[in-house]
C-alpha cells in the first residue's frame, strides 16, 4: 500500500508539471497585475484579458488590480514571499532595484522580433539594466502646459507650437504677463517634485546623474540642471507669477483654481486631459501647449509604463506571448486611448485617433520623438535617493528655505552617500 501511494503521488506530480495545452495538465494560469485606474483604462485592460482568454484556452490569464500608490512596496513583499504576479505592470523608473535584485526575468531572447523592432531603441533603454531587458515599455507620458485659451488671447501672447515652442525665459515672461491681482500666470503642482524637475531639465541639458568609466553613478548638479528649478523658484519668489500654495499640491488639486481662472496655465502630465474633459465647467476653453524648450529643444525625460515577467514565473514564454498580444498595434492604441497617454510603438503612434486636434492629441504626439529615458532610469537606489534626499531638498528650495547652492550641496553630498551604498 505504501508503494502504491508513492506511485500515485508521483503520477499526480507529473500531471501537475505537464506542458501547456496538454489535457492531463489543464490550462496554464497566469496572474496579470494591472495598475490601470481610470475607468476607460481599466475597461480596456479587462476587455483585452477577456479576448485573450476567449482565444487561448490553454493559457488563462487572471486580472489582478494593483495600485500605483503602493506598487513598489507591494511588489517587494510579494517577491520576497514568492507570491509575485506572473505579468507585472509598473513604471520603468521602478525596475532597476528589482532587475538587479534578480526578481524580474531577463526577456532577452523571449521577445518576438515584431515587438522589438516596433518600439524604438530609446524606449528599450528605459527597461535595460546591464546586458538584460527586464520590461517592455509601452505607454509614455510627456509633460505639457494646459492653458486657459481666453487668458492667452486676452494677454496677446504668442501661442507656442511644437515647431516653435517657448524658451524657458519666454515662458517666465509670459507667466508674468498673464498675472494680475488675484490671478497667476502659472501654478506648479509639485507635491512630487523630483520626477517633474529632472525630466523637464533634459530640455536645458541637465542630466544630474553621471556614470563613470567604472560604471558607477554620481550626482553632479550642473548649470543645465539649475534652469528648471530656478525658473520655478523665481516665478514664485521673485515674479510672483506662481503661487507658493500649490507647491505641495498634486496635479488634480490645481484644477478647481484653473477652472475658476485663478491660474492661466498648469504644467501637467498628458493624461490629465481626461480629468479636464470630465470636470471643466461648460464653456471653459482650454488648450494643450508643449513644455518650454531649452538648449536641447523639446527633449524631456519619461519613465514609460512597462510590462515585466517575474523571475519565478514557471511559464515565461506564455507570459511573453500574452504581453505580445496586449501590445499588438491595434491593442496598444486601445490602451493608450484608455489611459490618455502615448504608445511607444511606431505603428500605434501613426493611428489617426492620436493625431486629432481635439483634446490636444496632436500636440502630444508631436512630442513623442523628443522623449528620452528619464535621468534616473538605471540608477540603483533611486527610490531611496528620491524619498530621503531629493524630495525634501527640492521642496526646501522651492519654498525659499534654502538657496540654489544649498540645493546643489544636498543633492550632491547627501545624494552620493545614498547611491554609494548601492554601488559597493
Amino acid at each position: 500500500m505504501r508503494t502504491l501511494a508513492k506511485a500515485l503521488a508521483l503520477l499526480l506530480l507529473l500531471a501537475g508539471c505537464s506542458s501547456p495545452g496538454r489535457r492531463d495538465g489543464g490550462p496554464v494560469t497566469l496572474r496579470f497585475q494591472s495598475l490601470a485606474w481610470q475607468q476607460e483604462s481599466v475597461a480596456a485592460n479587462k476587455e483585452l484579458v477577456r479576448e485573450w482568454n476567449a482565444t487561448h484556452p490553454d493559457v488563462r490569464v487572471e486580472y489582478v488590480q494593483g495600485s500605483w500608490d503602493s506598487v513598489h512596496d507591494q511588489l517587494l513583499t510579494s517577491f520576497e514571499g514568492g507570491e509575485a504576479p506572473d505579468v507585472i505592470h509598473d513604471a520603468s523608473d521602478d525596475l532597476a532595484d528589482f532587475a538587479y535584485g534578480g526578481y524580474l526575468a531577463d526577456l532577452t531572447g523571449l521577445l518576438p522580433a515584431r515587438l522589438t523592432s516596433d518600439i524604438p531603441r530609446s524606449s528599450w533603454r528605459t527597461a535595460t539594466f546591464g546586458p538584460g531587458v527586464y520590461g517592455v515599455p509601452y505607454l509614455q507620458e510627456p509633460r505639457v502646459l494646459i492653458a486657459n485659451t481666453d487668458r492667452l488671447r486676452a494677454a496677446r501672447v504668442r501661442i507656442p507650437t511644437p515647431g516653435h515652442p517657448w524658451s524657458w525665459a519666454e515662458f517666465r515672461d509670459v507667466a508674468k504677463r498673464l498675472s494680475g491681482p488675484g490671478e497667476y500666470g502659472v501654478a506648479w503642482p509639485l507635491k512630487e517634485p523630483v520626477s517633474a524637475t529632472l525630466n523637464l531639465s533634459l530640455s536645458a541639458g541637465g542630466q544630474l546623474f553621471h556614470r563613470g568609466a567604472d560604471g558607477k553613478v554620481t550626482v553632479r548638479f550642473t548649470d543645465g540642471d539649475a534652469v528648471v528649478p530656478r525658473t520655478v523658484h523665481d516665478q514664485v519668489a521673485v515674479d510672483h507669477s506662481a503661487p507658493a500654495s500649490t507647491l505641495g499640491s498634486g496635479g488634480s488639486d490645481t484644477l478647481p483654481g484653473f477652472f475658476a481662472g485663478r491660474y492661466a496655465m498648469v504644467p501637467l502630465g498628458f493624461s490629465y486631459r481626461q480629468q479636464i474633459v470630465q470636470q471643466a465647467p461648460e464653456g471653459f476653453r482650454w488648450t494643450v501647449l508643449p513644455a518650454p524648450a531649452g538648449a536641447d529643444g523639446l527633449t524631456q525625460g519619461v519613465s514609460p509604463q512597462t510590462l515585466s515577467v517575474s523571475a519565478d514565473c514557471p511559464h515565461k514564454k506564455e507570459a511573453v506571448a500574452f504581453i505580445d498580444y496586449l501590445l499588438r498595434p491595434r491593442n496598444m492604441v486601445r490602451l493608450a486611448l484608455g489611459d490618455w497617454l502615448l504608445p511607444t510603438g511606431a505603428r500605434a503612434l501613426k493611428d489617426p485617433a492620436l493625431h486629432t486636434a481635439e483634446n490636444g492629441w496632436a500636440t502630444g504626439t508631436a512630442l513623442a520623438a523628443r522623449l528620452r529615458p528619464a535621468p534616473a532610469q538605471s540608477v540603483r537606489g533611486y527610490p531611496e535617493w528620491k524619498d530621503k534626499v531629493a524630495t525634501p531638498a527640492y521642496q526646501a528650495y522651492y519654498s525659499g528655505a534654502i538657496g540654489l547652492d544649498g540645493l546643489r550641496e544636498r543633492l550632491e553630498r547627501d545624494g552620493n552617500l545614498v547611491l554609494a551604498r548601492y554601488q559597493r
